[in-house]
């Protein structure tokens, strides 16, 4: 029965769900017996947290047998990212700095989800502060000896694997869309200020957003809609109402404009990347899109500012730390701490200035758009033991590097992105595209997400996991 249950979108489940023909406490063995299956050879959870789940799924049980039903989450398990603080529950940052840490209360996502009746299976492994997109402690599902990305990789492990079909994650350089991609799921990022990032650890808190991984595009649009809201705790928080986001994607794309970037995106990207971007635009057209070629504005300033802008913001988050028990930091994160300090505060508001010339230049490029199609990732997953691309003309690239350079555009407009996959490349590894949109049009992109899901066998796979001792 577990099998047959994972196989099942969330949509499908909740609906057996609320017509109790499945059972919350059901699912979440499942969940359960899945975990033990993969987990092994994955190391995606920092923390499980069993009798929780257990004990939430028998109540949610209760509540909808006598007729309490929250809707389509109720008693749904999920993964949360060991960022997000969950009350009497540690939470690491999958950092030796917080190796002790037990918020007291819940992130102000988490809270949100279980008032939906969400249930929590545990908190997966993050790259240490999210500060990297490779999550070492972690194995990719289609390939455990390969990174999935970060730095949500151990989300992005957990819903490929078919453990759960929810997986919170954080984006502040690609950290959601980076590890969708490479693990063959759905990741999105909504519009900077759409979801409260209240109770969850910083990296670079004007870069930061908050999102869901999912199965396919329907769930990633109610999960959204379900952890975003104005919260004043979030100074970035923006007061508007939050739409279904689901209800009218599946009125097709006939008419839409698509963006097809001419520049940036075109760079030291694989071949069968670049064909699978490809073969997706030419599948939009023959969906009635129109497809326009465009050139990204202020491309050559785009990952400088980026880097400048998360770089001392992240140092000035961590400075204690940094000051007090560097000796606690991975050496990767402590060097980038450090090259935090040295970053000038000219330099630092120049890039705040340069972003918003960049904001009004995309401004400008959406005045004859709805979405832009890009490429998800530059390249599939590499090895953990080798975390680099060479490309043809020589160049060596770190994977982090590689991956989150497709994805800075979206962090420093703070336009919303979501990543769909695509297509598997010849080695049997994940390839993705993503889809950004206009600011707070998260239903549009997610419009146009379910018209590619819809004529794809690629969307929803759940990953076989090779056995443990494949496993770095």
């Amino acid at each position: 029965m577990t099998n047959e249950l994972l196989s099942l979108s969330l949509s499908e489940i909740s609906g057996k769900v609320a017509a109790k023909e499945i059972s919350p406490v059901e699912l979440a063995h499942a969940s359960l017996d899945r975990l033990e299956e993969v987990e092994p050879a994955l190391t995606a959870f920092v923390t499980v947290t069993p009798e929780l789940l257990l004990e939430q799924a028998k109540a949610a049980e209760a509540e909808i047998a006598r007729g309490d039903y929250r809707g389509p989450l109720h008693g749904i398990p999920m993964a949360v990212k060991d960022l997000y603080d969950t009350a009497g529950i540690r939470t690491t940052s999958s950092s030796a700095q917080r190796a002790d840490h037990v918020p007291a209360t819940d992130s102000a996502a988490v809270a949100k989800l279980y008032d939906a009746g969400m249930t929590l299976i545990g908190k997966t492994h993050t790259h240490e502060f999210a500060y990297g997109a490779t999550t070492p402690t972690t194995g990719n599902p289609w390939d455990p000896t390969r990174t999935p990305g970060g730095s949500s990789g151990g989300s992005g492990a957990a819903v490929g694997a078919g453990v759960v079909h929810v997986a919170l994650g954080s984006d502040t350089g690609g950290s959601i869309r980076i590890p969708a991609a490479l693990c063959g799921t759905v990741g999105l990022k909504p519009t900077y200020g759409r979801a409260s990032r209240a109770g969850v650890a910083s990296l670079s808190w004007s870069l930061d957003h908050v999102g869901p991984l999912t199965r396919n595009v329907t769930d990633a649009g109610i999960v959204l809609a379900a952890m975003s809201g104005y919260d004043r705790r979030d100074p970035a928080s923006v007061d508007l109402p939050v739409p279904d986001l689901v209800t009218g994607i599946d009125a097709g794309i006939a008419g839409k404009k698509v963006g097809i970037p001419t520049n940036f995106y075109t760079h030291h990207i694989q071949p069968e990347v670049v064909t699978a971007w490809k073969d997706t635009a030419a599948k939009l057209e023959s969906l009635g899109a129109q497809l326009v070629e465009i050139e990204i504005p202020f491309a050559e300033y785009l990952l400088s500012v980026e880097w400048a802008i998360l770089c001392p913001e992240a140092t000035a988050y961590h400075r204690d730390y940094t000051r007090n028990t560097p000796q606690l930091f991975t050496d990767e994160v402590r060097t980038l701490n450090e090259m935090g300090e040295a970053v000038l505060a000219t330099d630092y508001l120049q890039a705040l200035r340069l972003r918003t010339r960049i904001q009004q230049g995309f401004k400008e490029l959406y005045e004859g758009l709805d979405v832009i199609l890009a490429p998800g990732v530059a390249a599939t997953a590499a090895k953990r033991d080798d975390p680099y691309i060479t490309w043809e003309d020589g160049v060596v690239e770190s994977a982090t590097s590689v991956y989150s350079r497709m994805s800075a555009p979206a962090n420093v407009t703070g336009l919303p992105s979501l990543v769909v996959p695509s297509a598997f490349s010849s080695e049997g590894l994940p390839i993705a595209v993503q889809i950004i949109g206009k600011p707070f049009a998260e239903r549009e992109i997610l419009q146009v997400g379910y018209a590619l899901e819809q004529h794809s066998d690629v969307v929803g796979r759940i990953a076989p996991v090779i056995a443990a001792e494949a496993a770095v």
